[in-house]
């Protein structure tokens, strides 16, 4: 590969790592006004934004917005704009919908960015437009890359646009901002490029402060391929730091080299690094699962996530004359889970146990001479005695049962139960401890709807999917038991089927386990589920029928998303 330049300490650039050439990146460099400094309280009253690309202007987007507030004083006086401007200006979810499709594709730049695209993300927010993400560039954190103190003592846009004698001077409009800002921008552009910045992706990773070290690492990239996939940073004993994933393994390595990452601990990563290990994989799903096995298997120091993939906590009965909720770590048939913590499958199991009058003491009752006395919540009637002999097992038992049927799918006796118990202190105008079981309730339905999806896909000896790549072919995973076996793809005009019957007859061999997921790691599974259910993900072809149970949690989501809106209004109040 041919150098074609070099930056000021030493390092080279190919053809392959300028990425999309500054000249060819379309800006939309835009200025808010505003009412005062808090999106949410305070509106935006006028929008400014100039469309540019190889310094040519390519449109102007420009408007008065009607904040639904008055103006305060000072703002008038700063900007000049007033309530009677705004008493026929568009409200900001009519003018919305016109910005977006003004800045679609490109790239936000702002003098103080920060600032004006929180507006812009909360306005998305409160009208329900999705924030598209853009690529975003602050003028002003440039010019403190490209500038020091002698150059400008200040970095505010008017004594900016002074020092490159911008032709327009900002007066807290938004247009004449943008427009100023526009000049500004070309300005440090130019600099920047006097340092071998030349393309988009250079730039914002030119914005964070690097040091010359980290840089001259950027070749422990370039053996990478530009695929998806899996790469694994190794120490000086050879040891895993991180691992991480790519859709592009050069690419994603590459930043690491300059400084687009902020976070303290990666660099420090970084700096111990001494070489990058990639694994190609055909598609997103299988470098995310490999990700996974991976940081199982080396437990990476620099991996905060999925180091104990397998240390999920479970509810299970005890195996006793009068069994009662245990949170245990280790699965077997009929446990309830997977939870994440400790404590939220407490607080299942006890919402659990409550619902059905389970007892919750530790301590083993004999089923024919029982001897103990009745603790406070017999007293309470939550729970019936049997210590003390006021239940036998056959009375105790359906709420035995009902549990075990809640967690095959056989019947909801426990969550109706208790959301009856929730309607009768709401009815007695308790309303605190409603709040608190009905969160308890939403804990528990959650996490059994979960284990119903999860063991579904668990319990099918082997599953084909194919999700469209957007280029009109088709990416493969092959699952057998909550576990993906084998990935791969039929790119456009590639036959599917034949490289389906690949794929399955080169799959791993996946012999299930003990417990609800047959063995599979819980993450794994979950990561199968959402891409299987992503929308235009299509089953091939399955060993069994997957479905759900029919009397599982499923039919409780309606009432999840309620409980979401009220606590949604509760925190906003």
């Amino acid at each position: 590969m041919v150098p074609i330049m070099q930056l000021a300490d030493g390092a080279q650039l190919t053809f392959d790592e300028l990425g999309t050439p500054l000249r060819d990146t379309t800006f939309v460099v835009f200025d808010l006004e505003t009412t005062g400094t808090k999106p949410g309280p305070d509106g935006i009253t006028e929008i400014g934004a100039v469309k540019v690309r190889g310094g040519e202007v390519l449109g102007e987007f420009a408007t008065l917005v009607d904040p639904g507030m008055p103006v305060p004083p000072q703002i008038v006086a700063l900007t000049g704009i007033t309530s009677a401007m705004l008493h026929d200006a568009p409200k900001i979810d009519r003018v919305l919908p016109a910005f977006l499709e003004f800045a679609s594709g490109a790239v936000l730049v702002a003098h103080n960015a920060p600032f004006d695209t929180s507006f812009m993300r909360a306005a998305c927010l409160h009208h329900g437009y999705p924030w598209p993400k853009p690529a975003v560039v602050c003028t002003v954190r440039l010019a403190r890359r490209v500038l020091t103190r002698q150059d400008s003592p200040s970095f505010r846009l008017s004594a900016l646009a002074a020092l490159f004698g911008s032709p327009v001077t900002p007066n807290h409009r938004a247009l004449d901002d943008a427009r100023a800002t526009v000049h500004v921008l070309h300005a440090l552009l130019e600099r920047v490029g006097n340092v071998g910045v030349q393309s988009l992706e250079e730039l914002l990773d030119y914005l964070p402060e690097v040091t010359p070290a980290q840089r001259r690492k950027r070749g422990m990239a370039a053996h990478l391929p530009e695929r998806p996939g899996v790469y694994l940073f190794r120490g000086p004993g050879d040891e895993v730091l991180y691992v991480g994933t790519a859709t592009n393994l050069r690419r994603r390595v590459r930043q690491y080299f300059t400084g687009s990452e902020s976070r303290g601990r990666i660099r420090e990563m970084v700096a111990l690094a001494e070489r990058v290990d990639g694994i190609e994989c055909s598609h997103a799903l299988e470098a995310q699962v490999r990700e996974l096995r991976l940081i199982a298997a080396h437990r990476p120091s620099y991996n905060r996530r999925s180091k104990n993939p397998r240390k999920s906590w479970w509810i299970v009965l005890t195996d006793e004359a009068f069994p009662r909720l245990s949170v245990v770590r280790l699965p077997k048939d009929g446990a309830l889970g997977p939870f994440s913590s400790q404590v939220t499958a407490k607080i299942a199991a006890d919402a659990l146990a409550g619902a059905v009058g389970l007892r919750t003491c530790t301590q083993r009752i004999s089923a024919h001479s029982p001897s103990g006395r009745p603790c406070a919540l017999a007293e309470l009637g939550r729970c019936g005695a049997p210590c003390a002999g006021r239940q036998s097992v056959e009375e105790y038992s359906p709420g035995v049962h009902a549990i075990v049927d809640l967690v095959a799918g056989r019947g909801t006796r426990p969550l109706e139960s208790a959301r009856r118990q929730l309607d009768d202190l709401a009815g007695a105008e308790h309303f605190e401890q409603a709040a608190r079981r009905r969160d308890e309730l939403a804990v528990l339905v959650r996490a059994v709807d979960r284990a119903h999806r999860l063991s579904a896909l668990a319990a099918i000896p082997e599953l084909v999917a194919a999700a469209p790549d957007g280029n009109r072919g088709w990416e493969f995973a092959v699952i057998r038991h909550g576990r993906l076996a084998s990935a791969g793809v039929a790119r456009r005009g590639v036959p599917p089927m034949p490289v389906v019957e690949q794929l399955v007859a080169s799959a791993e061999t996946v012999e299930p386990g003990p417990g609800p997921l047959y063995g599979a790691p819980p993450e794994e599974t979950s990561i199968l589920l959402r891409w299987l259910t992503r929308p235009g993900v299509r089953l091939v072809r399955t060993a069994v029928p997957w479905s759900e149970p029919a009397h599982g949690a499923g039919p409780w989501r309606g009432w999840l998303e309620q409980v979401a809106a009220a606590v949604s209004l509760e925190q906003a109040g």
